[in-house]
């Protein structure tokens, strides 16, 4: 049993160890890429003195016997830096080898002997140092862990690191004999049980109260929309069990042409986002000589539920909401328009609420059949959504690490069951970064969203009749359209170099 120097996972982040797998690992990443070159000693020095801010990251999980109650955070009595920050020397330095590279560590799954986070430097890149950071979705969610990320990094490259803190002492539990402690995890699961049974019936009556207080015409609306919501979505190419290991495709978008096809079109950036993948996931289908004109793509969008709004919250406090997007229309502001009714149908309804109240159903479920059954569950022949696409807002103005500049930041987000191919984009001083998750065998082809995507941001610039702008420093004017593609599959182009409520307006 947690004494007072442990804390109990939630629910909620319980949830993601019990879910994970091989195949799926269940972290959270950010690659970046920083000027100049970091070295590693300096590097382990500069994250140890940051560390006193970020406390969790020196404890690791444990597992009570027989999964008698939900895991608990305990300090690593062998916490080792060392453990925890790598170095990758590439050999040529190419981007294409820097993304083989942060794809195979990412594939793997963390150490759950130590505390559940690690960061890794790629040398040997021309004037810039690669680095991938991960860290488990038990431990943050996108928005939070966008904000650890800033405890890292600095506002300015003259900042100077914290004094390194003295060893803390060790906080291992008093030595009891084995029965003592199975009846105490046993007491703490019964008052858990009890606790969660609370909130399950809190939930019950949160949606009760929702729904008496919703309009007719929302409730109308709201059955209207739930028996589309409640079927299996239609399976795409990339919707097969993932087996791993991952890829991890990416590109890059200017933010200011972005803000003005949201100001032109009255919808949200969110919207934007939404849209712009929905017109690459129909090109990805119709280059797989899917038809799109009657299909729908069901994706899933994470909510932040925090209610004071604050992003220094360590743990999960997401929900989802499913949304429907008609992948037959071709016009860029019409398909933006119609994104911007779903969502807004999506959030009048208050789907998300009950989602996170079918999660709280679940986890209300006795803890040792969450521990044994739910590694299973991503395994059934049943897609519930084509894709998870999360659109986390990050810092405008630069970052800097142990004084190096932050050029680029691609997030990553999980995969697992038969999403493929999952997305998740970030927003940093000026553009919008796109990180593609994909399963080699569900989506061998999963480079096609680098040029996809750019390829549908330059139709809706020439649509709404705005300047592209060209890696970021100068404008363009927007190219002529190009010839229809045919639609037989191509060979997977050479990469270019082109993670809470997700919508920023």
């Amino acid at each position: 049993m947690p004494n007072g120097t442990r804390k109990q996972l939630s629910a909620g982040d319980s949830l993601f160890l019990y879910l994970e797998r091989e195949a799926s690992p269940m972290t959270v990443a950010g690659v970046m890429e920083f000027e100049g070159t970091l070295r590693l000693p300096a590097c382990l020095d500069f994250v140890a003195s940051k560390l006193p801010l970020i406390p969790r990251y020196t404890e690791k999980v444990v597992f009570p016997s027989l999964n008698s109650g939900y895991p608990y955070w305990e300090h690593d009595p062998k916490f080792d830096i060392r453990n925890h920050v790598h170095e990758v020397v590439l050999r040529e330095g190419t981007e294409q080898e820097f993304k083989v590279a942060v794809s195979d560590i990412l594939s793997i799954m963390l150490d759950r002997d130590r505390p559940l986070w690690d960061i890794t430097l790629f040398r040997g890149m021309k004037g810039r140092t690669g680095v991938l950071a991960r860290v488990h979705h038990c431990l943050t969610d996108g928005i939070a862990g966008v904000s650890l990320m800033k405890v890292l990094m600095d506002s300015s490259p003259t900042a100077e690191p914290l004094p390194r803190s003295k060893k803390a002492a060790s906080q291992s539990e008093e030595k009891r004999d084995a029965g003592a402690r199975l009846l105490q995890q046993l007491v703490t699961t019964y008052l858990g049980a009890i606790q969660s049974m609370l909130q399950v019936q809190k939930e019950v009556l949160d949606g009760a109260e929702i729904l008496m207080h919703a309009g007719r015409s929302t409730l109308e609306q709201m059955l209207s929309v739930a028996p589309e919501i409640a079927m299996p979505a239609e399976r795409l190419p990339f919707n097969r069990l993932c087996r791993g290991p991952q890829k991890f495709p990416w590109c890059s978008l200017p933010m200011k042409p972005l803000l003005a096809m949201k100001e032109s079109c009255d919808a949200t950036l969110n919207d934007v986002v939404l849209a712009l993948m929905t017109s690459a996931v129909r090109k990805y289908a119709e280059l797989h000589n899917v038809g799109v004109d009657e299909r729908l793509l069901r994706v899933i969008i994470p909510v932040n539920i925090r209610g004071n709004g604050d992003v220094n919250e360590l743990g999960n406090r997401i929900s989802f909401a499913p949304v429907n997007l008609p992948m037959g229309i071709a016009d860029p502001r019409a398909l933006i328009a119609e994104v911007k009714a779903r969502t807004e149908q999506i959030k009048a309804q208050h789907l998300a609420e009950y989602v996170g109240m079918a999660g709280m159903l679940i986890t209300s479920l006795p803890i040792p059949v969450q521990a044994v059954a739910l590694p299973y569950v991503g395994m059934l022949p049943i897609s519930l959504s084509n894709m998870i696409c999360t659109n986390v807002p990050g810092p405008q103005s630069p970052l800097y690490f142990m004084g190096h500049k932050m050029l680029t930041w691609y997030p990553h987000v999980p995969i697992g069951g038969e999403m493929g191919i999952n997305t998740a984009v970030l927003t940093y001083n000026g553009n919008m970064y796109f990180g593609f998750t994909a399963d080699m065998h569900a989506a061998p082809d999963a480079e096609l969203f680098e040029k996809l995507v750019p390829e549908s941001f330059e139709e809706f610039c020439r649509a709404l009749k705005l300047k592209t702008v060209g890696s970021g420093t100068r404008e363009r004017k927007a190219r002529a359209p190009r010839a229809p593609r045919a639609k037989q599959p191509k060979s997977t182009p050479e990469p270019g170099k082109v993670m809470a409520a997700t919508a920023s307006d």
